[in-house]
């Protein structure tokens, strides 16, 4: 990959979670990620994976990659969504606490460092 389609890579990305999480992201969504195995996280682990197929088809990624490439994001997504809810359910935290700001910062950071490794793995 070269640093050109790399960047791209990296904006396309950063896109692809801006509307996948933001604009995409339901009530219905928000409210069941904590609850493990629900439709409402599942549905939203579909939409991020989806939105994965574009962007590693415009990086040239072959088939049989993309495929596992998009089932180990979705598998990383879930699991950094159901334990981020499920930590600030436990510890209470609202969006006027600092700690809640810090944990979704640290679920957001996490999520991109997801990217960079699907990234890296098509570095060759």
């Amino acid at each position: 990959m070269t640093p050109g389609a790399l960047l791209l890579g990296v904006a396309l990305f950063e896109v692809k979670h801006f509307v996948a999480d933001y604009l995409l992201q339901s009530k219905y969504v928000v409210s069941n990620k904590g609850r493990y195995g629900h439709p409402g996280g599942l549905l939203h682990v579909a939409i991020h994976m989806a939105a994965s197929v574009p962007v590693l088809l415009a990086l040239a990624i072959p088939l049989p990659g993309l495929i596992a490439t998009i089932l180990c994001e979705g598998v990383v997504h879930y699991h950094l969504d159901w334990g981020k809810d499920r930590l600030q359910a436990r510890l209470g935290l609202t969006t006027v606490q600092r700690a809640y700001w810090a944990l979704f910062g640290t679920d957001q950071l996490l999520h991109q460092f997801t990217y960079i490794a699907m990234l890296w793995v098509w570095m060759g």
